[in-house]
């Protein structure tokens, strides 16, 4: 897919948001950062409340920097659905030709060979599933 000129668009605008919540997520460390180094450089002349109000704000500063990262980029954040969402299109726009393309010269199967062996494409007549699931009732009985 990479060769196609619609995926190297999005990848591009993919990499551009990525990019940006790597950058809002760098910022945020780097000014928590900046808070403990303050800080621990005061620490032990601070009064007991100015250093209970410094460490709620760490605290805080430390969930909302984890709250990004797990809301941003993880398996079931924003970035994944993104690029989910930008990525579809094009996919089903590569398989409608793929099927077109089985159709007209009679493939019955079609993989992928640009990474792991993929099966894109196979023809019903070779979707085993109901066979198997009525194999597996007669064992259950």
């Amino acid at each position: 897919m990479e060769k196609l000129p619609e995926a190297q668009d999005v990848q591009r605008q993919f990499d551009a948001i990525s990019q940006q919540w790597q950058d809002s997520l760098q910022f945020m460390q780097s000014e928590w950062q900046k808070k403990y180094e303050e800080y621990d450089k005061r620490r032990l002349v601070l009064t007991e409340q100015t250093r209970s109000e410094m460490e709620k704000e760490l605290s805080q500063m430390e969930k909302s920097i984890m709250d990004f990262r797990s809301k941003k980029f993880s398996p079931q954040g924003e970035l994944y659905s993104k690029q989910n969402e930008l990525m579809k299109p094009i996919q089903n726009k590569v398989f409608k030709v793929l099927k077109e393309i089985a159709d007209e010269d009679n493939y019955d199967y079609i993989f992928d060979k640009s990474g792991e062996i993929l099966l894109l494409y196979s023809r019903e007549k070779y979707d085993l599933t109901e066979k198997v699931l009525e194999r597996l009732k007669q064992y259950g009985k």
